[in-house]
């Protein structure tokens, strides 16, 4: 007996879409390391590490995933 193979049909992934929220996520993660590495320049101990990973951690990724 001949055994029919069945192929999945793969899809085409899923483009990643631009929009006014990725572009507004991406500006203040931007805002937010500009002031977090000015900050830490000036020597502060506290805003400036919560403003760096406020950046790196939440606003980048989520104007890159969202």
């Amino acid at each position: 007996m001949a055994k029919k193979i069945l192929r999945k049909i793969s899809k085409p992934p899923v483009a990643l879409k631009f929009t006014k929220m990725n572009a507004m996520l991406g500006g203040a993660g931007l805002i937010c390391l500009a002031l977090g590495y000015g900050l830490l320049a000036q020597g502060s101990i506290t805003a400036a590490p919560l403003l760096l990973v406020l950046a790196y951690l939440v606003l980048l990724p989520m104007a890159i995933i969202k």
